[in-house]
């Protein structure tokens, strides 16, 4: 028995010292590399570091998950005493600020808390955003395709989890037109707010061709049935490369803004995402993450193997750096916003061949949503 004793104490030794082999700091690293590779997504800035032979953990990270997860790490890799002066931003947040809705028909959030900042992204009319961190008039927010970035308080209309769940079972419209006005009574001229393509708003009542609609900070005005149509229902819709491509025709001739997400103006990953949300499907920001997503044809690829609506994805040939993502339509042609929405085309013997030359890789939606960074809107928590 004490011979058995003996073989299990040095065993438990053995896996311990196996499992205090890998050291916080490469834990960590390991951690941050599989649930927050890329800071655009996730607020992660944590050390490890030992004093008097006891580990101190320190930093910030977003959310308590992740925290959670760091702290489950720690001991799976056999580090159960250590101190936590980890800072979890969501904490700062007060209950009745947890979530916000995009109030005005686009909002611009920039990489900074301030106006002069770089823009990154825009919001539009009734997108959820988890709140993250509170900078004087601005707050950090994370929007439903992982982006992280600053908006002002101005821009926000902001909801309890109660009224978040009140707001996704409430009966909601989505614009379905390029743009649309809300005016203050039927055949009105006075606008309550200027509305553009995805933007979301609660029914109140209806009269004859009209809606009666509210946006996500009361306002109430009013709506033609033809330039909306009821979320729920909408979102039921099937793949439609079709409908991804007629939506980026429209938007032909539009200029190119750095950081644009709306049928106003774009750039170029945000031409993809406005495009393919009319399909109700949410892309991931940036070309770079989008070239990470979908099913993946690598440099080389015929371009006759292209189907309708596949993403094509150019850059530094010699890095592989993705720079600029555009649509294919067929034919060789392709729709991209550089300086504004226009048609190219991947054939060198074509005269509108443009210097961007062949792609780099090509992602396909068709067949992948559900996969990683691709998102059925009927199916995102946030929205349902």
């Amino acid at each position: 028995m004490r011979f058995k004793s003996l073989i299990i104490a040095m065993l438990l030794a053995v896996t311990s010292l196996a499992a205090m082999a890998v050291t916080p700091v490469e834990a960590l690293n390991e951690l941050k590399q599989r649930i927050a590779p890329d800071k655009r997504t996730a607020v992660w800035d944590v050390k490890a570091t030992q004093q008097a032979g006891k580990w101190i953990l320190s930093g910030t990270v977003g959310t308590q998950a992740q925290k959670k997860a760091i702290l489950a790490t720690m001991i799976k890799n056999g580090y159960s005493r250590y101190t936590d002066k980890i800072t979890v931003l969501e904490d700062g947040i007060p209950a009745a600020r947890k979530w916000a809705l995009v109030k005005l028909s686009i909002a611009t959030l920039r990489t900074e808390p301030k106006h002069s900042a770089e823009m990154a992204t825009q919001g539009i009319m009734g997108a959820p955003v988890m709140v993250l961190q509170k900078c004087d008039d601005w707050y950090r927010v994370q929007m439903a395709d992982d982006y992280i970035a600053y908006v002002p308080e101005s821009s926000l209309a902001f909801k309890t989890e109660a009224q978040m769940k009140s707001w996704r079972q409430s009966k909601r419209y989505i614009v379905t037109a390029y743009d649309s006005q809300l005016v203050s009574m039927p055949l009105g001229d006075e606008t309550v707010s200027d509305l553009v393509m995805g933007n979301i708003l609660e029914l109140k009542a209806t009269q004859g061709n009209w809606l009666k609609l509210a946006t996500p900070d009361g306002r109430v005005g009013w709506v033609e049935t033809a330039d909306v149509a009821e979320l729920s229902q909408w979102s039921q819709q099937g793949f439609s490369a079709a409908r991804v491509l007629k939506t980026a025709r429209r938007m032909m001739g539009s200029s190119y803004l750095w950081g644009g997400t709306s049928t106003k103006v774009t750039d170029c990953s945000g031409l993809t995402k406005v495009c393919y949300l009319s399909n109700g499907i949410i892309l991931q920001r940036d070309a770079s993450q989008q070239a990470l997503t979908g099913k993946i044809m690598k440099k080389g690829t015929d371009w006759h193997q292209y189907e309708p609506g596949d993403l094509l994805f150019f850059g530094n040939e010699k890095t592989g750096r993705v720079t600029h993502v555009g649509l294919y339509l067929r034919d060789g042609k392709y729709i991209h916003c550089s300086g504004q929405v226009k048609i190219n085309s991947l054939d060198p013997k074509a005269s509108d061949y443009p210097y961007l030359y062949s792609p780099l890789s090509a992602s396909r939606i068709k067949g992948m949503v559900g996969t990683k960074g691709i998102v059925a809107l009927k199916n995102h928590p946030w929205y349902f």
